[in-house]
């Protein structure tokens, strides 16, 4: 019997301890080189070299320790390593492990673990073992792979793979930046998912948003609230958005407002693509571009307009399609399709355009507007050309031909040219001053006549004289005997109900008329 003890107390001393199950819990075993009970607390092992401690498959090594056996506590001092798991690794310089409670306390200038490709560190760790928990409060900084994350607190559950961060978070990878105060980041998915105001920098681009997702692996990006997606001088706001940071793809929807501060344009609509890749931008459903220039702006709807870009990400054309109308101050139009080209300066409008200005109505199959730095210079009509001016309600100026030619100088027309089948019909205007000196209008007679080609003088953008080439046949009529057949061109149609009036009636259906004096 003597001899048994002898031998339990050679193996306690030198170096192997093990105690029953207490209360249900499992007690520390250990391993030391050496060891001896503390003079002041019988209670408690001194232990040296190689001390290796087990407990419930997780195993400890570490310099020296001490081991509370009534407590079931554990305190290792230098050079700590805890196996956790088969892949869950902790580092540290001094570690407390409750037995009871099954959480491991670390500390030390750098304190490390090491969960697979993830590697998580601070200066104070906690470890709960009941629930994979890793925890700190202080400071962390986590590596997966390319990304790199720092917090004041977090937490990370190496079950799951969630890293949930808290205060000043950043998330940095190879070509972004990422600042917010709440994230949840799965190092599995490399999916970080955020709920608080967060800032997303890469090299040419800035996310902003206050819920959504990015992902460090494909650079994706999603957001849910208080979107908006600056790209150099482009600035876009939408209800939500997905971008790629790769490709510099993105679409957004809800309340989409593209800004170019470089260009001058404003684009928007209910969902809008960019691909700086591809150099282009479009918005559909609700679409608008506004183009302001020298204080005056232009608004164009379509069905979807598209924007394009050249390398320097200076604005290069525009495009619109079906249901195009256009507003300014000046003139407003109307159209199935669109293209403008920054490139030569020219608008170029198609399918049964309309074009207003002031008085006038133009409408062709084509017309092309040329611009220089002064305004419009040129403008192309081609095909069942007709131009109308209102008289009075039965009264109608007219000029029809195959193609025209008005020839501007800031955006004031000089002259057009009527080229191919020309014929008018013109209300002669005598003004004068009355009685009493006001400017009065009366009619004197009409103009009327065909000729292979035309030539139109304006001053003042008035017509104030014509010119018929190619055997014209021109004859002025008092205005009461005006032949029925000419007072009406053939193609008239005074389409004045359709035109925009105001930046808001650019949405007008095409097919909506209003009501007009």
């Amino acid at each position: 019997m003597r001899s048994n003890w002898l031998k339990i107390i050679l193996l306690i001393v030198f170096g192997c301890g093990t105690l029953p199950v207490a209360n249900g819990q499992k007690i520390i075993e250990y391993v030391a080189g050496m060891g001896t009970r503390d003079p002041n607390n019988p209670d408690i092992w001194i232990l040296y070299q190689n001390v290796k401690a087990m407990h419930d498959g997780m195993t400890l090594f570490t310099d020296s320790a001490s081991f509370d056996t009534r407590n079931n506590i554990f305190v290792a001092h230098r050079n700590v390593k805890i196996l956790i798991t088969d892949t869950t690794t902790l580092y540290g310089e001094t570690a407390i492990y409750d037995g009871t409670t099954r959480i491991a306390d670390v500390w030390g200038d750098t304190v490390t673990l090491i969960d697979g490709r993830t590697v998580l560190k601070s200066d104070l760790l906690s470890y709960d073992r009941n629930t994979s928990t890793a925890s700190y409060f202080h400071w962390g900084h986590t590596v997966q792979g390319s990304a790199e994350m720092d917090s004041q607190k977090g937490y990370y559950h190496s079950d799951t793979r969630d890293l949930y961060l808290f205060d000043d978070v950043v998330l940095r990878d190879s070509s972004s930046l990422l600042e917010t105060d709440t994230l949840l980041y799965n190092t599995q998915t490399c999916l970080a998912i955020f709920i608080s105001p967060t800032y997303i920098y890469s090299d040419s681009s800035t996310v902003y948003s206050e819920d959504g997702t990015y992902n460090t692996d494909t650079r994706e990006a999603c957001s849910y609230k208080a979107t908006r997606l600056t790209n150099c001088e482009k600035r876009l706001t939408a209800d939500t958005l997905f971008f790629n940071g790769n490709t510099e793809y993105g679409e957004a929807f809800g309340n989409v407002v593209i800004v170019d501060t470089l260009n001058n344009v404003v684009c928007a609509g209910r969902v809008g693509i960019t691909n700086q890749e591809e150099h282009y931008s479009f918005v559909t459903d609700s679409a608008l571009i506004i183009y302001i220039d020298k204080g005056d702006s232009l608004f164009m709807h379509g069905d979807t307009i598209y924007a394009y870009n050249n390398d320097d990400r200076q604005f290069e054309a525009a495009k619109a399609f079906r249901n195009v109308r256009v507003y300014r101050s000046d003139a407003q139009a109307m159209c199935d399709s669109l293209y403008y080209s920054a490139v030569d300066s020219m608008l170029t409008m198609y399918y049964k355009p309309v074009v207003w200005y002031e008085e006038y109505q133009c409408s062709a199959d084509t017309i092309r507007c040329l611009f220089d730095s002064a305004g419009v210079r040129l403008i192309e009509m081609r095909d069942n050309v007709m131009a109308i001016e209102k008289v009075d309600s039965l009264k109608f100026n007219q000029v029809k031909g195959r193609n025209a030619d008005v020839y501007c100088r800031k955006s004031e027309p000089l002259y057009a040219d009527i080229l191919g089948s020309a014929r008018m019909v013109y209300y002669v205007v005598d003004e004068g001053p009355d009685s009493v000196g006001k400017i009065e209008k009366q009619l004197i007679g009409v103009n009327a006549g065909i000729g292979s080609d035309m030539r139109i003088y304006f001053k003042e953008r008035k017509p104030r004289r014509f010119a018929t080439y190619g055997s014209p046949d021109m004859k002025m009529y008092p205005v009461d005997q005006l032949p029925n057949d000419e007072r009406r061109l053939p193609g008239f149609a005074w389409l004045v109900e359709l035109r925009p009036m105001s930046p808001s009636d650019v949405f007008r259906p095409r097919g909506d008329k209003m009501s007009v004096d």
